[in-house]
């Protein structure tokens, strides 16, 4: 099929990397390995998170030209089968998809959707607006983050013809989030599991000793104690928060040994610094990595830690449980689709440095069978439910019921 890929909070080739621009890349990849032809058809940004109207007024109609002018040119040559925008919200609505899938007669799928009325009367009013009727206009809403459905469900149209792929996976007690709204959920509502590809994580756990080994030498980390991973981008805001919530639980640690690995960088570096003066040299500051130094580190740790605060998705432990390393991270967005409580790692109530100092001290004191098999627990557990080819299949199956309910409509 041929599919009009968008994401109107930054597109897939921004040169800043994130988890959004990730999943983004892999929604792609996913769509791409069955077949089907997918292009990114607009790079139009329609941010906007200062609250500034007028400044949301001028992109609403930029987004409106280049909608009409993906219709009279773009799209005339190469005419797509269906739409498929991914993250959109009052800060970033979708401005082209719903327009352009109307004029052309497709379905109108979105990923990762999220509506919050109690804004409804704040300074991203219109935005909020353009989400609601995106959704009432979607075939279906991917859902990757179990705490946007409560709001973004009702929105949904009306329809019969569930795909649900994970409803198998819905009895498992990893997934009790998802369990909840599970008699209520209408169909265009499609619950989907973080994912990415697994196997270039399998392949850095099974040379953990080798890659410890290297980073201790490298810098000067004492491989004998307890390494503990924090992954970030610094920045001002939700990151910023989850750094100095993540220095006020590690500082009452008392004397117990553990080392801190500190991987990111950005413009609020002096201020994470700041936040973690007290604990001194048992922090290492490795700045920005590439990729394949960021599995090397997840295989050679020990602990994952990372509060998350107000985090949607968490890619960072995703790819940490899929390199075998446990967690404990803050209990919101999708963390509790990818971390089983006790027995891949613990899930702590969101901003509560006292309970994050709690269970990380208690999964230090664990004996070591049962942090191995909790390593290994973890990497079973992506390797199973968030491997590339589950959620391709999953994209897959959806696209073409998509497609087929739009024909028959046409018929």
């Amino acid at each position: 099929m041929r599919v009009a890929f968008y994401a109107p909070l930054k597109p897939p080739s921004h040169p800043v990397p994130s988890g959004d621009r990730r999943i983004a890349r892999l929604l792609l990849r996913a769509l791409r390995g069955k077949g089907h032809d997918v292009r990114v058809v607009s790079a139009f940004r329609a941010y906007e998170g200062a609250g500034d109207r007028a400044m949301q007024a001028a992109i609403a109609r930029r987004g409106a030209a280049e909608a009409a002018r993906l219709l009279r040119a773009k799209l005339r040559r190469w005419r797509p089968e269906a739409w498929f925008t991914y993250h959109l919200y009052q800060k970033a609505p979708d401005w082209l998809g719903p327009p352009v899938a109307k004029a052309l007669g497709i379905p109108y799928l979105v990923a990762e959707a999220a509506y919050a009325p109690r804004r409804s009367k704040g300074r991203w009013e219109e935005g909020l607006a353009a989400v609601a009727a995106a959704l009432r206009q979607a075939d279906t809403a991917l859902m990757l983050n179990p705490n946007d459905e409560e709001c973004v469900a009702p929105l949904l149209r009306r329809r019969v013809g569930a795909v649900h792929a994970i409803e198998p996976q819905l009895a498992l007690g990893e997934f009790a989030a998802w369990r909840k709204r599970r008699r209520r959920r209408p169909a265009a509502a499609e619950p989907m599991l973080p994912f990415l590809d697994v196997a270039p994580y399998r392949r850095a756990r099974a040379r953990r000793h080798r890659h410890r080994a290297l980073l201790a030498a490298r810098h000067g980390i004492p491989a004998g104690e307890p390494w503990l991973l924090a992954v970030g981008m610094m920045r001002e805001g939700d990151k910023l928060a989850s750094f100095r919530l993540l220095a006020k639980a590690l500082s009452g640690l008392g004397r117990r040994p553990w080392r801190l690995l500190v991987a990111g960088d950005g413009p609020a570096r002096a201020s994470v610094r700041a936040a973690f003066a007290t604990c001194g040299a048992r922090v290492h500051w490795l700045g920005a990595c590439r990729d394949s130094e960021l599995r090397a580190l997840y295989a050679a740790s020990d602990l994952l830690v990372w509060p998350g605060i107000n985090e949607a998705i968490g890619m960072a432990i995703l790819e940490a449980q899929a390199a075998g390393l446990a967690a404990v991270v803050g209990d919101v967005g999708a963390a509790s689709s990818i971390v089983a409580d006790g027995h891949t790692g613990r899930l702590v109530a969101e901003g509560d440095a006292a309970a994050f100092r709690r269970a990380v001290a208690a999964h230090l004191a664990l004996p070591a069978e049962i942090r191995a098999a909790m390593s290994d627990a973890a990497a079973a557990k992506a390797q199973a439910f968030h491997d590339l080819p589950f959620a391709a299949d999953q994209l897959d199956r959806v696209l073409r019921a998509a497609a087929a309910r739009a024909k028959a409509a046409r018929r």
